[in-house]
This record gives C-alpha cells, structure tokens and sequence, in this order.
C-alpha cells in the first residue's frame, strides 16, 4: 500500500506515474487489439461470408479491414492520450490529438471508400465480361474514376472544414469564378460530355478496330479526356473526345463479314463455252469453301475491258479476323489458278494490237505486241 500511495505521489512531467503506468497498459492492450481483434474479426466475417451467396459483403469486408485496424490504433492513441491527461498549461496535447483524430478519422474513412469503390468495380467488372453488351466493360470503370474524383473533392472540402477554413466562404468564390473557370475549361467539359456520349452511342469498344479520315488502329482505353488508339505502325494517337464524337467512324471489328471484291481478267481467245466452264468452276470453288459465307455470292462475266474479257467476283468471308480473311482470300485465288490453268486459260495483262497499212499494199497487217 505504501509503495502504492509513492507511486501516486510521484510525477514525472507534473503527470503521476500511476497514470503513466496506465497509459502504457492501454497503449499495450490497443497494439494487442489491432493485431489479434483484426484476425479474429477476419476469421469471423470470412466464416459469415461463406455462408451467403453473394460476394458484396466479401468486398465491404476487405474494403474495411486494413483501415479498421489504424483505426483501433488511432482510438487507442487518443484515448491513452486522455488517460494520461497532461496539464493544458505546460503540455498542450489533448485538444491537438482530438484534431489530429478527426483528419486521422477522416482520411480513414475516405482510404476505406476508396477501397470500396476498387472492390465494386473489380466485381462489376468480372461481371460486364460475361455479357453480351459492351457498354458495361466501358461504364463500369468510367463510374468508377467519377466516383473517385468526387471522393477527392469531398476529403478536400471536410479537411478544410476541419482545419479551421470556411467552406461556405470557398463555395461562394468558386460560385464567383465558376464562369471564368467553366470558360477556362470548355474544352475539358466537352471532351467529358464527347466521352459520355461515346460510352452511350457506342460507335466502337475497347479493343475494336477503327478507322476515321486522319487515323486508323486499335482502341486501347476511352478516358475523361480522350480516347487512346493504337495504330498499326505501333504509334499511340490520343484524340479528345469532343472530337472523336463527332467525327465519322467506321468500325471494322463491328462486321459480321467480310467482303471481297474483285475482278479477274482473261484473254481474248477465250471462247464463249470456256468462260461458261470459267465462271462455274469459279461458282463451285466458292460453294464449297468453308472460310467463305454461303449467304450471298457473285461470280460474272461483267465487261469487255480493253485488254481482257473481266469476270468479276463479289462474295464474303466468314471470319472477320484480318489474318484468317486473308488466308481465305489466299487459298480462293490459288483455287482459282488452278482452276483456269486446267481450262487451258490464261490471265489477261495490259496489252496492244498495231496495225500496219502499206501504201502498196491495201491488207492489213497485224502485230501483237
């Protein structure tokens, strides 16, 4: 009891060592808590978790864990703070770690909706994959940077609010310079409303091959501000989106075929039933292709040209895939050759027929050359 009784007699720092001994006891027990309370708390939700069908409680958990645990270690500051209780004269330090918790609190707050927010959109996201729909795989992350800027400004303006600032007072300017600052930024605000309206119309998705008068490649990634295309010389072309939504687009990946379109050209001296034999070997060549679509072909002996008699050939190949269109293209012109080859005909190049008159001769003499 003595011994008791000293202790409560003794001071270190105008403070009792009875209360510094209990500071550090409950500065001990909140290190205790945030390390073993956290895995059990996460052994417990995991355990719940499991037991329902859907993952959202998974993702406010997780969102949750590592900020509750700072949090119980900045509670515990604070509370060992006003167990200790040190005089406001010569150690001011109650009223600066109450403030100090706020921000602490808050920046807490906001690391754990941010968390969250990541959480959603990877769930959301996994889901947009498995539909048919595209707009979801490029909505899903466009929500997901619109929530986070909002969350920014928001910190922002709580921070300031708790640090002394007046908030109506900084509303009120940035209500007075909104013009200059909407003029400012015209340019920025139409390039997010040419984004919105791109994630809405959708002419195109990520991924898709485009092609308008100034460029052509590969979408990469719709942003705020612009759109990233990749083109095929491995060049990144970024172009904001106020113009992007207005311009003409023509999106090869959104073919359900593709067309080929082409003439072929064979000599003069081919008579009327080798062209008949040409045309339907040409027919069958197409019928029985297995990269060509069956829907819809041409096969026509269309026009005398100057130095050939022109069959032309209009039909589609089933893949879209620009490497498998060409094989197919490759392996239909092959099957052509060979076919005119075993007809015993040949293809037709620029050529021309001179004549030679005599001035004692009336006839005609012809050279080919």
């Amino acid at each position: 009891m003595a011994f008791l009784q000293s202790i409560q007699q003794w001071e270190f720092l105008q403070i009792p060592l009875s209360r510094w001994f209990m500071t550090l006891f409950f500065l001990a027990l909140t290190v205790a808590a945030q390390r073993y309370i956290i895995q059990v708390f996460h052994r417990i939700t995991h355990a719940f978790t499991s037991r329902t069908e859907t993952p959202l409680d998974d993702i406010l958990l997780a969102a949750a864990e590592k900020p509750a645990g700072w949090l119980i270690l900045t509670l515990g500051l604070m509370l060992s703070i006003h167990i200790l209780n040190p005089p406001l004269t010569s150690f001011p330090l109650v009223e600066f770690i109450d403030h100090a918790v706020r921000i602490i609190s808050i920046m807490l707050a906001s690391w754990f909706t941010w968390r969250l927010i990541d959480g959603f959109a990877a769930y959301f996201s996994a889901r947009a994959v498995k539909t048919d729909s595209a707009l979801d795989d490029q909505l899903v992350p466009f929500i997901s940077k619109t929530l986070k800027i909002f969350l920014v400004f928001t910190i922002i303006l709580v921070l300031a609010q708790n640090m002394g600032y007046s908030i109506s007072g900084l509303i009120a300017s940035l209500g007075i310079g909104g013009l200059a600052i909407a003029m400012a930024a015209k340019d920025t605000i139409a390039n997010i409303f040419g984004s919105v309206m791109i994630l809405l119309d959708r002419p195109f998705t990520v991924g898709d091959w485009i092609k308008t008068s100034q460029f052509e490649g590969v979408v990469e990634e719709v942003g705020f501000r612009s759109t990233r295309i990749r083109t095929f010389s491995k060049t990144l072309v970024n172009v904001p989106n106020s113009q992007l939504a207005n311009m003409v687009i023509d999106n090869i990946d959104a073919m359900p075929k593709r067309r080929v379109k082409m003439r072929i050209g064979i000599t003069y001296d081919t008579t009327p039933e080798k062209m008949k034999q040409a045309i339907a070997s040409i027919e069958n060549i197409l019928l029985n292709h297995k990269g060509v679509d069956q829907d819809y072909s041409l096969v026509k002996f269309d026009s005398f040209e100057d130095s050939s008699l022109s069959i032309f050939l209009y039909y589609f190949s089933k893949s879209t895939v620009w490497e498998e269109y060409l094989q197919t293209r490759q392996e239909v012109n092959l099957e052509i050759m060979q076919a005119l080859e075993a007809l015993n005909l040949e293809f037709a190049f620029p050529s021309r027929s001179l004549y030679l008159h005599h001035a004692d001769d009336t006839n005609l003499e012809k050279n080919n050359d």
